[in-house]
């Protein structure tokens, strides 16, 4: 399923590629997005600022995994996409397609992870009691990764799961039903999934262990070559937004950001407190794209391998980052 899945949109995306330049020609772009993920760019969304600063309509699409904006970027449905974790645009790469990583859009260690049903009364001491249980996973996203690094650090053999490929809100209903022993997910789906069970390992602990948890602006290669100054001035309307959340915080920008995620404002700000969103100086630096993040995903390519969700790895990821847009972004 992960194979065929990541064959299927890698198909679209030559043709898709001329494509791209003539949509941003056209004066408007489509950017991909999710709901009950809750970031300050929604409140610029809400209020018409990227439309202002780039001169064009922007129509926004909702997805409900990292997985499907990548296909919709090869189909050449979506220009842009927000948020989109790195695992799924590391899959994507290296089945051929051709994205590029714009911006860090969120560092969330504690808004991703893997619930098992209370009942079970399993913990970080008794892991190897998942053996035999079925676990809700979306396949080839952040959960996913964090899923099988955090299964071969407890010693728990992938053959003795049975894995199902669901959606987070998908796998919080099934936790909630006693369907699944274990569901992995973020936002929203994650705030419910607690709710009928524990987490194995608190962020922390996860970054401990190399387990680090991040989305990225991404968009294809050819879509950013035509067009790095719609590029830039949207990476600009985002820093600003972001930087606006980190000095106000104020109650005004909390119930947009709530009403444009689909979320209550108690939600809303839980999960901005997992949230941190580095500005542009910091994701320019060795720690985030100018060179760590290749490195990162290089080895969650190797992590995807090992476990035969991909076929076969890039040799190196550095080409996926492109830091012009965000260089460009910095001088405006």
């Amino acid at each position: 399923m992960f194979k065929k899945t990541t064959c299927s949109f890698i198909a679209g995306a030559v043709m898709a590629m001329t494509g791209q330049a003539a949509v941003a020609q056209s004066g408007e772009i489509t950017v991909g997005y999710f709901l009950e993920w809750p970031m300050p760019f929604l409140a610029a969304k809400a209020d018409g600022a990227y439309e202002e600063a780039m001169g064009m309509t922007v129509n926004w699409v909702s997805f409900d995994t990292g997985t499907a904006m990548s296909a919709a970027m090869a189909s050449g449905d979506v220009q842009m996409s927000v948020s989109q974790g790195v695992p799924p645009f590391v899959v994507a790469a290296s089945g051929g397609q051709d994205l590029q990583i714009v911006d860090v859009a969120v560092s969330y260690s504690d808004n991703d992870n893997c619930v098992v049903q209370s009942n079970l009364e399993i913990d970080k001491d008794s892991a190897d009691e998942l053996a035999g249980q079925t676990v809700a996973v979306p396949l080839g996203t952040a959960a996913h990764y964090g899923f099988l690094r955090q299964m071969d650090h407890f010693g728990v053999d992938l053959s003795s799961l049975t894995v199902v490929d669901m959606a987070p809100a998908e796998g919080a209903a099934a936790l909630s039903q006693g369907d699944v022993g274990m569901a992995c997910g973020w936002g929203g789906a994650l705030a419910r999934m607690k709710e009928y069970g524990n987490v194995l390992l608190t962020g922390a602990e996860k970054e401990e262990l190399g387990i680090l948890v991040f989305d990225v602006t991404s968009a294809p290669a050819s879509f950013v070559a035509e067009n790095g100054d719609i590029v830039a001035q949207f990476l600009k309307v985002t820093a600003d937004a972001n930087a606006e959340w980190a000095e106000t915080q104020s109650d005004e920008m909390l119930e947009t950001i709530a009403m444009e995620s689909g979320m209550d404002i108690e939600a809303t700000r839980a999960s901005l407190e997992t949230f941190s969103f580095p500005d542009i100086e910091t994701q320019l630096s060795d720690d985030w794209l100018g060179g760590n993040a290749a490195t990162f995903m290089k080895g969650v390519a190797d992590v995807f391998v090992e476990s035969g969700s991909i076929d076969s790895a890039l040799e190196s990821y550095e080409g996926t980052v492109n830091l012009g847009p965000l260089e460009a972004a910095a001088e405006m």
